[in-house]
């Protein structure tokens, strides 16, 4: 016969009544430990090769189609099984697997952004001085400034030229590629930018990016440094200066994916916010096998930026698709949408000992603890959330708990400091049950972050028995 609570000691009430926090090293097996690592693996492959939300989808593409995954026609009908994606302009894409019981239960959706924090070029951007050429930039996202100078920048993108042709552009991530950088003054000269404030001792028109300094061999020309680049340029892409009117150029760090620390239990990088869940979610769904319920990834753009435009989830595209699924099995969208549940698959703030003056630790989220559960996040009062209910986060945590997935719950710092927001927001203003899940990070929003290699891996496990789940 089971004791009774009055009868039991104080370390049998502690682990029957209390909710511990504890590393997540000393909840696995070593087993768990090298599949974590090895998923790591082709984690930092898609880390190096996919910095872009360009080059995101194109990697999501090749990836859903060697999967058996198929270009969505609206028009034909779907059997149970079935796999499709959605590319919306080569920025953000949808993927979906059809369920047993298609959309009249609603759908399952886990929602990631695949754009980071970087420098775009300005529309006209080249210019030269004192003997040396520049491009002109406008930081994209939040950034520290100071972070982006001094460092080693790879330059992104395409030119697409009037005709319409589209020239795609990356230089700087290859052995033996040329860099870029942003110039700082040397300390011995930098005492009066070291008396200014943090925030303002560098501004958005001091990220100029340095790429030459010689110039054409004519003492004569006008430009002869710009002119050479142009000429450079053209050389090899075939594209004038008015062409970087119609381009989407980006700078970014040009580090490679690592191993931090001597046990190599983390990864070191640009751009885990928040590829670090979408490739989890990618993953997820194309693993996932013969889902109850119709299954659906979102990878989106502009999350950085407020989720604004086309290829954002403040825009209509997503709930396009999933009116079109529904639409085709005969299913009202509306209906369909209200009875969804969705995972907003975006990163949150590892606590991090040296800045603990802005965490609060109780509620605070731990590399190597799992999963982030954030139950809402936006900033002081809760303003710009979606606050998901009891219901939602119950069901969610039984899910993960019966799937043996490592998970915590945790605020973005304390209540007065600042917070953040997800696409979290614009799916749940569709009347979808939504909850914010995602890998704890260090240094985010930095040209180099960190995270934890079990975490990245109990974010695919936690996504994946939201798909598989009964």
């Amino acid at each position: 016969m089971a004791k009774k609570a009055a009868e039991k000691s104080a370390k049998e009430l502690s682990e029957m009544l209390l909710n511990p926090r504890k590393n997540g090293f000393f909840k696995v097996t070593d087993e768990k430990i090298e599949k974590a690592d090895k998923f790591c693996e082709g984690y930092k492959a898609f880390l190096n090769s996919a910095k872009t939300e360009r080059e995101s989808v194109e990697y999501a593409v090749a990836a859903a189609e060697k999967h058996g995954f198929v270009s969505f026609d609206p028009k034909h009908k779907y059997a149970a099984g079935d796999k499709v994606y959605y590319n919306n302009r080569g920025k953000a894409i949808c993927l979906a697997i059809m369920g047993k019981e298609g959309c009249k239960n609603g759908v399952r959706i886990a929602a990631a952004h695949i754009d980071n924090p970087r420098l775009d070029l300005k529309p006209i951007p080249l210019y030269e001085s004192s003997e040396m050429a520049y491009l002109k930039t406008h930081y994209y996202g939040g950034i520290k400034k100071y972070q982006w100078t001094a460092i080693p920048l790879a330059m992104h993108g395409v030119v697409v030229k009037s005709d319409g042709t589209v020239i795609k552009v990356c230089i700087g991530e290859e052995a033996g590629d040329p860099q870029f950088t942003i110039t700082d003054i040397l300390p011995h000269l930098g005492q009066d930018q070291a008396t200014k404030p943090l925030g303002s001792a560098f501004t958005g028109e001091d990220l100029n990016i340095l790429i030459g300094s010689r110039p054409v061999r004519d003492e004569e020309a006008k430009d002869a440094y710009k002119l050479n680049i142009m000429r450079l340029l053209n050389e090899k892409y075939g594209i004038i200066e008015a062409d970087l009117i119609s381009a989407e150029i980006e700078f970014v760090p040009a580090f490679k994916a690592v191993d931090i620390g001597f046990d190599r239990s983390l990864v070191g990088a640009y751009g885990h916010d928040d590829r670090v869940c979408a490739y989890p979610a990618l993953e997820a769904i194309l693993n996932c096998k013969n889902p109850v319920q119709t299954v659906v990834t979102v990878l989106t753009d502009k999350e950085e930026t407020g989720s604004d435009g086309n290829t954002g989830l403040n825009s209509e595209y997503m709930r396009y698709f999933i009116a079109d699924l529904a639409q085709a099995e005969g299913e009202e969208p509306r209906h369909v949408l209200s009875k969804s549940t969705c995972i907003s698959a975006d990163v949150t703030a590892a606590y991090d000992p040296h800045y603990a003056s802005v965490y609060e630790a109780q509620n605070s989220t731990y590399i190597n603890g799992g999963l982030g559960i954030a139950k809402y996040t936006g900033a002081r009062g809760k303003g710009g959330t979606s606050d998901a209910n009891a219901e939602f986060v119950a069901k969610i945590r039984r899910t993960f708990d019966d799937a043996g997935v490592l998970w915590q719950i945790g605020e973005l710092g304390k209540v007065d400091q600042g917070g953040g927001g997800t696409v979290a927001k614009f799916i749940a203003n569709l009347n979808v049950d939504v909850l914010d899940i995602g890998v704890p990070v260090l240094s985010m929003h930095a040209p180099f972050e960190v995270v934890s290699k079990l975490d990245v891996y109990m974010a695919y496990k936690g996504f994946k028995a939201f798909f598989d789940e009964k």
